[in-house]
């Protein structure tokens, strides 16, 4: 791997036209065999490596070629932290290669971290745009033009892979499920019984009749792990979003560049998620998560956050599904979690376009559901509930 010396120079350059913003996200573990972190440790790992990161505004590479860090989000469990590193470079391994780099070297030069891993380092393309990259991709990798010939090609690769590549999955899904089974202890709000685990002061029959009325301990904590693996890709993948649409001044209808989540937000809205709206979304979101994870969950607080809740279960479904880990018992402890949390499902009369052609609050009025035009989203429901002062402040004037 070509080396990468920390630079500290200031200010930090803007991307120009040769760069590209690349999120690269980063797995780090603690030694092997070493006791899980407590939240004390937890707490000094979150300070040491965000100082590090925080004194790093450029990477140097071969030939004075540069790497800049403009953003980094630490996210520390008992096992390890992931990190997501956000920096300006003239392609994407240059900035895979950079991040892995300095993130080992930061590790080095701390006592307390000189032994910590990085397992994974990886930029994470939105489909759309690796598509287009492979469509215009062109060298001696480039599958040949003609189909026959083609076909021929990736079927000798394909035999060739095959073995490798199905290793390569059981490790990969392996350590996707014991980073989840780790992380499970972070979702501090809830006990094992929301996930449809029987309270044993329920129980009355033995182990064989308890699995069968009830979710088994490992599949909640495996759908736990899933949340708070999720609650790190909902944020990140906010986070981004929020870049695009500040970026392209325009809002998720018109937007001509790939969006990762806020295109899952009722459509009929569209033209109103602009960067500002996306903002406020995203300071829900975090305001959400982080009442999940530090113990202080009561209740959702206002719509917004219902659907922010539905957006971070479809991030946990997905997570379970890409490892291969979605089975039976870790989806009925997901669906037992989300009838738990939520109150109701008014929010779905969002995505049904026949209540678009009555309006909101006439629906509301008609069927008894919660009124729901955009400008009472990110109202909380009653006094009792919680909604973060930034996501309420509704005039962009107060932005600036």
């Amino acid at each position: 791997m070509t080396s990468w010396p920390i630079s500290l120079r200031a200010p930090v350059r803007p991307c120009d036209a040769e760069c590209v913003t690349y999120a690269v996200t980063v797995d780090t573990s603690i030694p092997v065999g070493s006791p899980e972190m407590d939240a004390l440790q937890r707490a000094g790992a979150v300070a040491l490596l965000g100082k590090g990161l925080g004194s790093v505004e450029a990477i140097e590479g071969p030939d004075g070629m540069e790497v800049d860090i403009f953003e980094s989000i630490v996210a520390v469990h008992p096992g390890g932290a992931l990190l997501t590193i956000f920096v300006d470079a003239p392609a994407l391994e240059f900035a895979e290669d950079a991040v892995q780099s300095v993130t080992r070297e930061l590790l080095e030069r701390s006592e307390l971290l000189a032994e910590w891993t990085v397992e994974r380092c990886e930029v994470r393309l939105h489909p759309q745009l690796a598509q287009e990259s492979l469509d215009a991709a062109d060298g001696p990798d480039t599958p040949p033009a003609d189909a026959a010939t083609r076909k021929a090609h990736h079927a000798a690769r394909e035999t060739a892979a095959d073995g490798r590549d199905e290793c390569d999955a059981e490790a990969e899904a392996k350590a996707a499920r014991n980073r989840m089974l780790t992380m499970s202890a972070e979702l501090r709000s809830f006990p094992p019984v929301m996930f449809g685990v029987l309270d044993p002061e329920d129980e009355d029959g033995g182990e064989e009749e308890d699995v069968e009325a009830g979710v088994r301990p490992e599949d909640a904590r495996l759908a736990a792990g899933a949340l708070v693996y999720g609650t790190h890709l909902l944020v990140d993948e906010l986070f981004q979003d929020v870049q695009t649409l500040t970026q392209t001044r325009s809002n998720v209808a018109e937007c001509e560049r790939p969006l990762w989540l806020l295109e899952e937000l009722p459509e009929r809205y569209a033209l109103e998620y602009d960067a500002h709206f996306a903002r406020r979304f995203l300071v829900t979101a975090i305001a959400m998560t982080t009442r999940f994870t530090n113990g202080s969950f009561q209740q959702l607080g206002c719509l917004a956050e219902e659907l922010a809740w539905r957006l971070l279960l479809r991030e946990a479904s997905v997570s379970l599904e890409t490892f291969g880990l979605m089975d039976e018992g870790v989806a009925v402890a997901l669906e037992a979690f989300a009838e738990n949390v939520y109150e109701d499902l008014d929010h779905e009369w969002l995505y049904d376009d026949s209540v678009g052609e009555i309006g909101e609050d006439a629906a509301g009025e008609a069927f008894g559901v919660t009124p729901m035009a955009i400008g009472s989203w990110f109202t909380p429901f009653n006094g009792g509930r919680y909604a973060h002062p930034y996501a309420m402040e509704a005039s962009e004037d107060a932005t600036q």
